[in-house]
């Protein structure tokens, strides 16, 4: 069997055909050919069989490696002269516009950057991390779904830290399919207009039916704006937080009052009762028990605080019809306002404020835990690429693995001879 038909055989690339084969340098250098007269341009769908003229040097783009060496495609690629955009360089089948790497290639390093980080890919690749970035970049516009934002009825908004110094993503789910389908720079209102304006295609704003967002108001303003007929579902997830922050806040309070006192022991306990505190009671080890018994016997501001904070995760535990949680929000947010711990009272007006974003959350069963998972997900890519440079580089990666994408690894599809 010729080199050139094993060859052909072997890397199955689209549309071109092997024409020669030489190996120098530690690497296998593949020269193919066009299979068809007619060309296409990289950016639009215009075709032509009329030539233009002829690269007077090969184009060449890194391939898998073959037998553990690096393998380059060669082609004396044609150019055309689109009506849209000019005098250009034929698209191929095998790579995507303006990349100097095949998409096999491209699509094997973006499925190990979903799974460790780009020093690793960068590695096992043999390429640099930055070339690592850039791939992620051209896959995802590549493969996201175009039709993402058709059918958004009911999505949800929050923010994540994706740098120190607060650097904020805002990242926009969409609760049916559970995937993210948008992010920006920035945490702002101006930042989730944008989704609305720049993002979304005519009327799909208007079908729009709720949004599910903490209880921080500057989305609140964007949404009110931009879709005004949605509806505002504050997070559940996100009030039981705030009182645990509050409970948090107290017990804060309790232990810098007990370092004044002559028996250190007592700061101790308070200070190691953190967990026994803020965890959920069935998920507490045996010694956090114990602790959070020994509160209990002690009673006081702390403990009060604790029970409002469990009876608020009661509330919302999901066992309750629609109209009993309802009643009880309304019964825990005169119990919180009468009970003489500022943190608690404070937390009773801003949950008054917004209870009826509370109360459609409830009507819709729209909550951000999904959501929550997700940004998760997004804190363990964030940790394991070491951070990033910038907020494209970081959304890319977020997209990729949490996205509408559907990323497989070379030869494991259905339509490839070799799967």
């Amino acid at each position: 069997m010729r080199a050139t038909t094993l060859l052909n055989r072997l890397l199955c690339i689209p549309k071109v055909t092997v024409r020669d084969v030489d190996i120098a340098d530690d690497r296998v250098r593949v020269g193919v050919r066009p299979q068809r007269r007619r060309m296409r341009c990289p950016y639009c769908p215009f075709t032509t069989v009329h030539r233009y003229d002829t690269r007077e040097v090969d184009s060449s783009w890194r391939h898998l490696d073959l037998g553990g060496r690096v393998c380059v495609l060669t082609l004396r690629r044609r150019r055309l002269r689109c009506p849209e955009h000019g005098v250009l360089v034929e698209a191929v089948d095998f790579a995507r516009p303006g990349s100097g790497f095949t998409r096999d290639f491209e699509d094997l390093a973006a499925w190990l950057a979903t799974k460790t980080d780009k020093s690793t890919v960068s590695v096992f690749c043999r390429v640099t991390w930055r070339t690592v970035g850039a791939i992620c970049g051209r896959v995802v516009a590549d493969k996201l779904d175009p039709d993402r934002f058709t059918n958004l009825i009911e999505i949800g908004v929050d923010e994540i830290s994706w740098r120190r110094h607060h650097k904020y993503l805002t990242l926009v789910s969409d609760h049916e399919t559970g995937k993210i389908v948008w992010g920006t720079e920035g945490k702002h209102a101006a930042a989730l207009g944008t989704f609305f304006t720049d993002t979304l295609p005519a009327g799909a704003a208007e079908r729009i039916e709720a949004v599910s967002m903490d209880l921080g108001p500057a989305y609140v303003k964007a949404v009110r704006e931009h879709a005004p007929q949605a509806t505002i579902c504050f997070d559940p997830f996100h009030v039981v937080k705030l009182a645990t922050d509050a409970l948090d806040d107290v017990r804060r309070q309790v232990w810098q009052h007990a370092r004044s006192l002559s028996d250190k022991q007592i700061a101790k306990t308070y200070r190691g009762a953190r967990w026994a505190l803020l965890k959920n009671p069935e998920s507490l080890t045996a010694k956090q028990a114990s602790t959070l018994k020994a509160l209990k016997r002690q009673g006081g501001a702390l403990v009060r605080a604790y029970e409002l904070k469990e009876a608020l995760r009661a509330v919302f535990a999901g066992d309750l019809d629609d109209e009993v949680v309802i009643e009880m929000l309304g019964r825990w947010c005169g119990w919180a306002q009468r009970c003489r711990i500022p943190q608690f009272v404070k937390l009773g007006r801003t949950i008054r404020k917004h209870l009826d974003g509370i109360i459609a959350a409830v009507e819709r069963g729209l909550a951000n835990g999904r959501h929550e998972g997700l940004n998760n997900k997004v804190r363990l890519i964030i940790r394991r690429a070491y951070g990033f440079h910038t907020a494209e580089n970081a959304l890319a990666l977020i997209l990729l693995t949490c996205g509408p994408v559907n990323l497989t690894l070379p030869y494991h599809t259905a339509t490839h001879p070799h799967s």
